[in-house]
């Protein structure tokens, strides 16, 4: 008796450490709205994520830290490819968990004035899209398509930053 209740022990491990991470927020699950305030060319207001979805979708992408060198390849795509979601009518939103002064500059240096980005200082937004990196208060490379709908349309969860703007252009281009 004691090697089988080991054994589905030993197997309910195994599963638990197989199972893919609960991290991000599912396709038709219902997005969570926010207020926040975001820096654009350096200037500072407040971005609406339901006043924004009266324009169309809305690309809500994550970031762990403004400056470092995937936030920043990843940023630069954003604002190179901004024309193109602008073309469908899709507005793009970066959040971090960076001060506002930060991202004022970030904003002008980096995104090069062509869309905003959110100081989610506290976490909030970040963890109400399942975004947030462990225990710190810094959020996980996420992206979400938010639908006019409300809902989450994609949503492409990768460390690595050089796939996130093409990955949602096709997104975006395939009418999620």
């Amino acid at each position: 008796m004691k090697k089988i209740v080991l054994g589905l022990a030993a197997l309910a491990g195994a599963t638990l450490l197989a199972s893919p991470a609960f991290a991000a927020l599912k396709v038709g699950d219902k997005a969570p709205g926010f207020s926040i305030p975001v820096a654009t060319n350096g200037v500072v207001s407040t971005f609406s994520l339901q006043d924004a979805l009266k324009s169309g979708p809305v690309v809500v992408y994550f970031y762990p830290k403004a400056f470092t060198g995937g936030c920043s390849l990843e940023a630069h795509q954003f604002s190179e490819a901004i024309p193109k979601f602008e073309a469908k009518h899709v507005t793009v939103v970066g959040v971090s968990t960076d001060e506002i002064g930060t991202l004022q500059k970030f904003s002008k240096e980096v995104c090069q004035g062509k869309f905003p980005v959110g100081a989610d200082t506290k976490a909030v937004v970040t963890k109400a899209y399942d975004a947030q990196m462990g225990t710190m208060n810094m959020s996980n490379r996420i992206s979400y398509v938010v639908g006019t709908d409300g809902k989450i349309a994609f949503v492409h969860d990768s460390g690595d930053a050089s796939t996130h703007v093409s990955t949602l252009l096709q997104a975006v281009d395939a009418g999620k």
